[in-house]
């Protein structure tokens, strides 16, 4: 799940958004939207497939770390759903997008450049959704990773750098609410998190978790 949400999630967001959204250009974006609108629906419908599997993955780990803190594993779960109702209900703007754009009837009374600016706007939205959600993301990763840390069902090394790395996002997230010139380095925020949640999947799927009496003995 680590893996399908990341590789669906960077196909959405980065190839598929990346390549038709311009920087203060609302009429261009607009346009090649509505001349990749099939393109533009499929990222949609992996944005929430990604999402879907944020849940299956959520469930897994409250299963996998339930016997070392029941506490503490039911407060990430309840970070992680949080999270997933966010950028569902963020996800809807993409729908809204394509309504300013379709060309309907009942948008008569708007004209082409108030639509695109409207659809821009929508777009706008998705991205401080998405970005609100990713403060919950980071928080509920960060008691995940201190559970798998404390559990040592993984390197712990690797738990400690899923730590940091979740810590940071939930840092950077917030800070691009109080100060949005922070997104510019969203990079150094994102990078992180992506070295640990892949090198994790890969681990859990290749190795698998060290489960052993003592590791669940804390419960």
């Amino acid at each position: 799940m680590y893996l399908i949400g990341m590789a669906t999630g960077i196909f959405g967001e980065s190839f598929v958004r990346g390549s038709l959204i311009v920087a203060g250009d609302a009429t261009q974006t607009a346009q090649n939207i509505i001349r990749s609108e099939p393109l533009f629906r499929i990222s949609i419908a992996t944005d929430l497939f990604a999402y879907t599997s944020v849940v299956v993955l959520t469930w897994a780990l409250f299963v996998l770390l339930r016997p070392v803190n029941r506490d503490l594993v039911f407060l990430a779960v309840l970070f992680r759903i949080a999270e997933v109702a966010t950028h569902f209900v963020a996800t809807l703007n993409s729908l809204v997008v394509l309504r300013y754009l379709s060309g309907g009837e009942y948008l008569a009374s708007l004209d082409a450049n108030q639509l695109h600016t409207l659809a821009r706007v929508a777009v706008s939205a998705q991205g401080a959704g998405l970005n609100t959600g990713f403060i919950l993301t980071g928080l509920g990763s960060t008691v995940f990773a201190y559970l798998l840390l404390k559990s040592g069902y993984v390197p712990k090394p690797l738990a400690a750098w899923g730590v940091f790395s979740s810590l940071l996002l939930a840092t950077y997230a917030m800070s691009v609410v109080v100060s949005p010139a922070v997104g510019k380095y969203w990079v150094v925020a994102m990078a992180p998190m992506g070295v640990y949640e892949i090198t994790l999947g890969f681990w859990l799927l290749l190795r698998g978790a060290a489960i052993t009496s003592s590791s669940v003995s804390a419960a």
